[in-house]
């Protein structure tokens, strides 16, 4: 067995006018023929069935489920993370300022167990990325590795000087996760290098980041922030995915 995951950008989708591009979000009010076509594509790609993408329904928490079979789209369950030790059984996460991260790590008998998580700020201060990896050692992962995935970066994420309070209470050193903004009571965050400080914590020694910002990146991305500074209605969803291959 090996292990594929892909960070799915906004190209090569079917979606038109706000959502153009590979929008994957059935939270979203985009057409969802388009948003289901966009999905078979992805499901494609990963080289599962249309049924054996999983995906949640995020609501900035911490809470991780343990997959160990299919529901639909319809009925997917409120969480903000998932891992499993399935084969051909793909889990994703969707985003579009936030944190996507895609974990891997191997059991005694060489298997693999994977995992996906939404880190939006509340899930990543409130221990989603803990619970994550929690979640595939008591599944008997070891050498668990991260992949930050694009999210917004910290010169385009700016906060008002109390957003730092409650990471500065829980880690005195995440102050460096805070530099000056570019206006008089606020800060700019650094989300990915936070999730990486997080990781590091948890003993994962091994942390990529793509270092993509997805609210500059607009013909890669979509963007929550972007959207709202430009009083656009709705926005797209980027697809976080990782599968086990048999």
């Amino acid at each position: 067995m090996n292990v594929f995951e892909k960070f799915f950008t906004r190209e090569g989708g079917v979606s038109e006018g706000i959502y153009e591009g590979l929008n994957c979000g059935p939270g979203s009010n985009d057409d969802p023929a388009a948003v289901e076509e966009n999905l078979r594509r992805a499901c494609a790609e990963l080289g599962c069935d249309e049924d054996r993408l999983l995906l949640l329904h995020q609501i900035h928490s911490s809470t991780c489920l343990v997959a160990q079979d299919t529901w639909t789209t319809s009925e997917r369950p409120q969480a903000d993370a998932m891992v499993t030790d399935q084969h051909a059984l793909a889990i994703g996460v969707l985003t579009a300022d936030c944190t996507p991260v895609l974990f891997k790590g191997t059991k005694s008998d060489g298997t693999p167990v994977i995992g996906a998580a939404h880190a939006g700020w509340k899930g990543a201060l409130g221990g989603v990325l803990d619970n994550t990896v929690k979640a595939m050692e008591e599944l008997g992962g070891t050498e668990i590795e991260a992949m930050i995935g694009p999210c917004i970066s910290q010169v385009s994420y700016e906060v008002q000087e109390q957003f730092a309070e409650p990471f500065l209470e829980r880690d005195d050193v995440a102050e460096k996760f805070f530099m000056s903004g570019k206006r008089e009571g606020h800060l700019q965050f650094d989300i990915a290098g936070y999730c990486a400080f997080r990781l590091a914590q948890l003993g994962i020694k091994k942390v990529d980041i793509l270092d993509h910002d997805t609210y500059a990146m607009e013909k890669l991305y979509y963007s929550y922030r972007r959207t709202t500074h430009r009083g656009e209605s709705d926005y797209g969803r980027q697809l976080s995915a990782i599968i086990i291959r048999p």
